[in-house]
C-alpha cells in the first residue's frame, strides 16, 4: 500500500495516508480513460447545428422554364440540390452525441486517472484550506507552497464552499468538489491536488 505526505497550507508535512491499493494503485486502463473523456466531451456539444432540405427553403414553386425544347435537363424547382439556393443534401440536422458508458467503466477510468497521477508524483493531499471566509490571496499561498507547476485541478470536501470560492478565481486552477469529480477533470492537468476530506470520499466511492 502506497502512502502520500499530507501537507498544511504552509507546505509543512503534517502526517501521511495510506492510499488504497484498489484506487490509487491500479494499472491504468488508458482505453477506459480515452472512452469516458470522449463521452464526455460528446455530452457538452451543443448539436444545434442544422442545414435545410429542399422543402424547407424558400421559393421554386414555379418551373424555371418548360419542359421540352430548351435543350437543357428538365427540372421542376430551382430548389433542387444541384442549384444555387437550393437545399442541402444529408446535411447536418440537430442531434445528440452523448453516448452511455457503463458506470462500471467510469469508476474503472477515475481509478485510473488517481493511480497514474499517484505513480507520476503528481498527486498532492493537504490537510485542508482552513478557510473561515473565502480568501483567493491565502489560497494561492497555499498552493505556491506545494510546488506546483503548470495548470492543477483542486479537489475539496463537499461542504467546504469557502475553498472553492477562494480558488475558482485562480488562473491555471480548477476547482471542483469531490461528489463533482470525474475523468476529464482528474486527468486534464499537470497536478492534482486532494484535500483530506475530498481523498477520504473518492476511496469511499471508487473501492
Amino acid at each position: 500500500m502506497a502512502t502520500v505526505e499530507i501537507k498544511d497550507t504552509k507546505g509543512k508535512k503534517v502526517g501521511t495516508a495510506d492510499l488504497s491499493d484498489a484506487v490509487f494503485g491500479i494499472e491504468p486502463n488508458t482505453h477506459a480513460v480515452h472512452l469516458v473523456v470522449r463521452s464526455q466531451l460528446a455530452a457538452r456539444r451543443s448539436g444545434t447545428h442544422d442545414t435545410k432540405t429542399r422543402g424547407e427553403v424558400s421559393g421554386g414553386g414555379a418551373k424555371p422554364y418548360r419542359q421540352k425544347g430548351t435543350g437543357r435537363a428538365r427540372a421542376g424547382t430551382t430548389r433542387a440540390a444541384q442549384w444555387t439556393g437550393g437545399g442541402a443534401v444529408f446535411g447536418p440536422h440537430p442531434r445528440s452525441y452523448a453516448f452511455r458508458v457503463p458506470n462500471k467503466v467510469v469508476k474503472l477510468a477515475m481509478r485510473s486517472v488517481l493511480s497514474a497521477k499517484a505513480a507520476e508524483g503528481a498527486l498532492f493531499v493537504i490537510d485542508g484550506f482552513d478557510l473561515a471566509e473565502p480568501s483567493t490571496k491565502t489560497a494561492v499561498a497555499a498552493l505556491e507552497s506545494l510546488g506546483l507547476s503548470g495548470r492543477a485541478t483542486v479537489v475539496v470536501g463537499n461542504d467546504d464552499e469557502a475553498a472553492v470560492k477562494s480558488l475558482r478565481n485562480i488562473d491555471k486552477v480548477r476547482v471542483i468538489t469531490a461528489s463533482e469529480s470525474n475523468t476529464y477533470d482528474l486527468v486534464d492537468n499537470a497536478s492534482l491536488v486532494l484535500t483530506k476530506p475530498a481523498l477520504e470520499y473518492l476511496e469511499g466511492v471508487l473501492k
